[in-house]
């Protein structure tokens, strides 16, 4: 095992084998329908959660893991290493951040665990704890997988095609893209991330030019080193679109991720979304 172990949060969207390819511990948020809890991804998988959101009465609600969830990945991965590294969701869309700090105060073992606000969610995030992961597993020293982390916070970027903004104005994550509330119907509104807020992008008038628009929106990247697309429900669209990206950028990661729950009760299940990692600018 690496000297610095890597712990990151759900809304990572980390696909598991990538997540167990690169030693990373994943504590799940919570999805819930009225008095029914269950642990995002673990004990409600995608396939299920959409089926319940289209039949229940009751619409879902997602609450941060308990601290414990936390403390206990700190002390089973504390057996085996000294130093741990945290990478959250960011801080201004849910309270994650602050219950993986709280959660140190609960360890009963002795590790130095620092907690990094990603500023990201979703695979934008995951890109951020992936690069963690592998410079961790490179030798590196926990100052250095933080700075390697600090560092990729600048170089993700992530945008999401909706069909609907419903989900995320009810769940309170609309941010800036209230703007875009009320706007047409039938119209495919693009959202963004900035400053760890969404906030609005464009308005497609359809679900094709919404495709387009996440792959423009990739294409205007001097030089990629990774790219996620990422589906709630329609995985025959993200085959397509990461088809499209194969023939564009042949050597590029490609990775195809399912939203997970959490994600899916702010946004609905027509969502699709693109992450990148990379520099808008050519680096010579």
């Amino acid at each position: 095992m690496p000297n610095v172990a890597i712990v990151t949060d759900s809304v990572s969207d980390l696909p598991p084998q990538v997540a167990e390819e690169f030693g990373i511990t994943v504590v799940p948020l919570v999805v819930r329908f009225g008095n029914d809890l269950y642990r995002d991804s673990l004990d409600l998988s995608p396939d299920q959660f959409y089926e319940k959101l289209r039949t229940s009465k009751v619409l879902p609600a997602t609450s941060v893991p308990p601290p414990a969830a936390f403390a206990d990945a700190y002390d089973k991965l504390a057996e085996k290493t000294n130093e741990i590294v945290v990478t959250s969701v960011t801080s201004k869309l849910s309270a994650t951040y602050q219950v993986a700090l709280q959660a140190i105060g609960l360890m009963k073992k002795q590790c130095r665990v620092e907690v990094l606000d990603s500023q990201w969610a979703v695979m934008a995030q995951g890109f951020i704890t992936i690069a963690a992961a592998k410079t961790a597993q490179s030798g590196a020293s926990l100052d250095e997988v933080l700075d390697v982390a600090r560092h990729t916070i600048r170089r993700v970027d992530m945008c999401a095609a909706f069909d609907t903004l419903e989900y995320l104005e009810r769940g309170g994550r609309i941010g800036k893209a209230q703007a875009f509330l009320g706007s047409l119907l039938k119209v495919n509104p693009i959202i963004g991330m900035k400053d760890g807020e969404t906030y609005p992008l464009a308005r497609e008038r359809s679900r094709a030019k919404a495709i387009d628009y996440l792959y423009n929106f990739a294409t205007s990247f001097g030089k990629i080193e990774g790219l996620a697309v990422e589906y709630a429900s329609d995985l025959d669209e993200a085959n397509r679109l990461v088809q499209r990206f194969y023939s564009k950028y042949p050597h590029v990661p490609i990775y195809l991720s399912r939203t997970s729950p959490v994600i899916g009760t702010h946004t609905g299940p027509g969502l699709i979304m693109l992450s990148v990692l990379g520099d808008r600018e050519s680096v010579t």
